[in-house]
């Protein structure tokens, strides 16, 4: 559990880890560097349980927090917490159960539930939402390019299989996002819990919302990446779909990683421009060509349910919805 000032926080997490209904575990929490309490209350809950251990970071970042606390871990198995939230009395006991059933290879994910001291978003409950559909059916893996599809802090899987997809061990962020693509490489079957394991506080201070790391291009970018390393075929012929801001981001990205693509758009402003050095190209592409791989970058929702339409037409090419 890496720690970044979460103080005020930190009691509530920290009780409902010492009040799961399974006892068997170990809480390395590693403080990255703060500025408040944190590290007070984690030497305090350490003296007082010995299955809690507390570290200051030897490096920065959450990343380095990570690697540091798996290096001194010893559990056969692996789970994430982070210190802002709290768990459910069962989430250790459910999401170990079917690990040890099923064995290597698996992966346990559990649902979860935003909270909020002020006001939850909207876009929160329906990312949880989103989350907790694919958790019910263990599909977490087919949308995955569409946002994070294995809530962060909600996953347990076997030490050696972590292992043999990198753990911590990458510099990328965003961390948590990387780590999902590592574990869809990896082939891992979902074991989904359909249970609420997880309480995930929304407040003003989170990571994702503050630090560069989390920043809308990063994620764009981490998906170019694993498309590019796990789905990309070189003998089809590649098709971004969208000409709006998140299309242009998938762009540059394709083209910094010297990936030759065509370019459609349902606008009409759009087709016949030159953007980047490649000319924007109508929709007709998707019926007179065969066998594609098309890129979707349009989030707006009309538009996507005419998507939905257009891919059961044209069935035969191959679909990544990338919002």
């Amino acid at each position: 559990m890496p720690v970044k000032n979460a103080g005020r926080f930190l009691k509530k997490c920290l009780d409902s880890i010492l009040e799961q209904k399974y006892t068997n575990w170990e809480l390395i929490a590693i403080d990255d560097h703060s500025d408040d309490l944190s590290f007070s209350i984690l030497e305090e809950y350490q003296n007082s349980d010995k299955r809690i251990q507390a570290y200051s970071s030897d490096g920065n970042g959450i990343i380095e927090a990570l690697r540091m606390a798996f290096l001194k871990s010893r559990g056969e198995y692996i789970t994430r917490m982070d210190a802002d939230d709290y768990m459910a009395v069962k989430k250790l006991a459910l999401l170990i159960d079917p690990l040890i059933e099923q064995g290597r290879n698996h992966l346990a994910v559990g649902q979860v539930e935003y909270f909020s001291d002020t006001n939850l978003g909207e876009g929160y409950r329906k990312y949880a939402n989103w989350l907790n559909a694919l958790t019910d059916e263990g599909k977490n893996f087919d949308d995955i390019y569409k946002e994070c599809s294995i809530p962060s802090p909600c996953w347990m899987v076997h030490r050696q299989d972590l292992e043999n997809c990198g753990a911590f061990n990458p510099d990328v962020y965003p961390e948590d996002y990387d780590l999902a693509f590592r574990f869809r490489k990896a082939n891992f079957k979902i074991l989904g819990i359909s249970e609420v394991l997880h309480y995930w506080r929304d407040h003003q201070l989170r990571s994702s919302r503050n630090l560069p790391a989390y920043t809308d291009n990063r994620f764009t970018a981490l998906k170019v990446l694993h498309f590019v390393g796990q789905d990309l075929v070189s003998d089809k012929t590649l098709v971004l779909w969208g000409s709006g801001s998140k299309g242009k981001q998938i762009a540059k990205a394709l083209i910094e990683k010297k990936v030759d693509f065509r370019w459609i758009s349902g606008n009409k402003a759009k087709v016949g421009k030159d953007i980047y050095s490649k000319i924007i190209e109508t929709e007709e592409v998707l019926q007179t060509e065969s066998s594609l791989q098309v890129i979707i970058a349009i989030s707006a929702l009309n538009a996507k349910l005419e998507i939905e339409k257009i891919k059961s037409e044209w069935n035969h090419h191959s679909y990544f919805m990338f919002c």
